[in-house]
């Protein structure tokens, strides 16, 4: 890259610092820390941690930590990349940047399905939890107002959405914090009806901490990396945050705090109050600890919970797709007609596109739900895991850049790369191996395999086509 070149970089990241492509600066500091906060926190921790304790046993924590170890890692290689420059198409434009216009293409779209997958099957999860309340009223029914309540926080202004994810979020730390601060009681004071057998001896009573073997506990790292996918997405509100540059240095800053006291902690305090084979593999351990303490209702103010958890996922999934298909349509690999703006400064063509793509999967989630949620759910890792993959590859190559005099050097490097940088790329490798040796999961490489030809050929017959300019219109 040239002298010149870098100078135009170097201009273009101070350009950043106002609107960008369109967008309205909304999203203020305490509701991206939130959102941040919040895409850790999901119903994989509320519900899915029960079969990953029944699989593993107590080491289920050391998995979890291996896994967040990774997160963090992807998460502070992006995180150098967003202060070098902060953008509304976030990785795909990292990835058009540092490995090529396919890789661009490539990485945006699976993002998006990625994301709309995501929606799919939380869209629907939140029909089921709202049945809970309104049994009479069919689940199709109450995941289609669900998702209108979405679609209208999402279309009337990025505000509106920042503010509704920020309560949602809320609700889920509060869960989290309440769980360790009555667990912790329980664990000092010995009182209610978990007192007695709890103990921090738990986690390796029992048939020790490893009662499946070490194996076994490997495999788990599987669920415990899909319950982290989708942290890397809070980089997408660059291009509408007040100050993007200090607002996600500070949410990514402190993820090691999120991982460690949210996942890491959360379980290892469930852990301890009750032995791990007394946890259902299909229930929640929140639930039965809560229950099992005596708290009112416990059911009920779980499933309120959960559905905030699937609501808050969906919401933020939404938000998320509707700028990729905008920016993939800015960059002339999706139709002009997707750039436009409303007078809200919100991709309403892109949002009506993501939002008809989630409802019809919802019907078809409705209609199958074992094999579209299977589906649903093999598009979805795949499709992070390669994310994940570019995102780190990318980072390799900015700071060979950096090395190499062609890109300036930032304040905010990803602490010991590269080193750090392949073992995550390691890591992710395993996990690759982990889901092509189980059967169940074993779906979701030919999956990820069919999607990556569709994306080749699409980009071979859009190639052969002028590209569109860009429109605010």
């Amino acid at each position: 890259m040239s002298a010149q070149a870098g100078s135009g970089l170097l201009t273009e990241v101070a350009a950043c610092d106002e609107p960008d492509e369109g967008y309205r600066r909304g999203l203020r500091s305490r509701q991206i820390q939130m959102m941040a906060m919040g895409s850790a926190i999901g119903v994989g921790l509320f519900y899915g941690s029960g079969e990953a304790i029944a699989a593993a046993g107590p080491a289920v924590v050391v998995s979890f930590l291996v896994a967040g170890t990774v997160a963090f890692l992807v998460m502070r290689a992006l995180g150098e990349l967003v202060v070098y420059r902060p953008t509304s198409g976030s990785v795909m434009d990292y990835a058009r940047e540092f490995l090529g216009p396919f890789a661009g293409f490539a990485t945006g779209w699976s993002y998006w399905i990625a994301a709309v997958t995501a929606c799919m099957a939380e869209v629907t999860a939140a029909g089921h939890y709202i049945d809970y309340w309104f049994p009479q009223v069919p689940v199709p029914v109450t995941a289609a107002v669900a998702l209108s309540i979405l679609l209208l926080a999402n279309f009337l202004s990025v505000r509106l959405f920042g503010e509704l994810e920020f309560w949602f979020a809320s609700i889920k730390v509060i869960a989290v914090v309440l769980l360790l601060l009555l667990g912790s009681a329980v664990l000092a004071f010995h009182f209610s009806p978990l007192g007695p057998s709890a103990s921090v001896a738990n986690l390796w009573q029992h048939g020790g901490f490893a009662p499946h073997g070490g194996w076994q506990a490997v495999s788990v790292l599987v669920a415990a990396f899909f319950a982290y996918t989708g942290i890397e997405l809070v980089a997408s509100t660059a291009g509408e945050a007040v100050d993007p540059r200090t607002t996600l240095r500070t949410a990514i800053r402190l993820l090691p705090l999120r991982i460690g006291v949210v996942y890491v902690g959360s379980i290892a305090v469930l852990l301890a109050l009750m032995p791990w084979d007394r946890y259902a593999a299909d229930g929640s351990p929140f639930v039965e600890v809560f229950a099992g303490v005596g708290l009112p209702a416990a059911g009920g103010v779980m499933n309120f919970v959960v559905l905030t958890a699937a609501l808050s996922g969906c919401n933020a999934n939404m938000y998320v797709a509707s700028r990729l298909v905008r920016r993939l349509s800015v960059e002339g690999e999706a139709p002009s007609a997707f750039q436009r703006l409303n007078s809200r400064h919100v991709p309403a063509p892109a949002l009506a596109l993501t939002v008809a793509v989630i409802a019809l999967g919802a019907l078809v989630n409705v209609a199958a739900p074992e094999t579209a949620f299977a589906l649903f759910t093999a598009v979805a890792t795949c499709a992070v895991l390669c994310g994940w993959t570019v995102i780190v590859w990318c980072h390799l190559r900015y700071r060979a850049a950096v090395r190499a005099g062609r890109l300036p050097r930032n304040d905010f490097p990803m602490p010991g790369a590269p080193v750090t940088s392949w073992f995550a790329l390691a890591c992710i490798g395993l996990i690759v191996v982990l889901l092509a040796r189980n059967p169940e999961t074993r779906p979701a490489l030919v999956v990820g395999a069919g999607w990556t030809l569709a994306l080749t050929v699409s980009y071979a017959l859009l190639n052969r086509a002028p590209k569109a300019g860009v429109s605010n219109g």
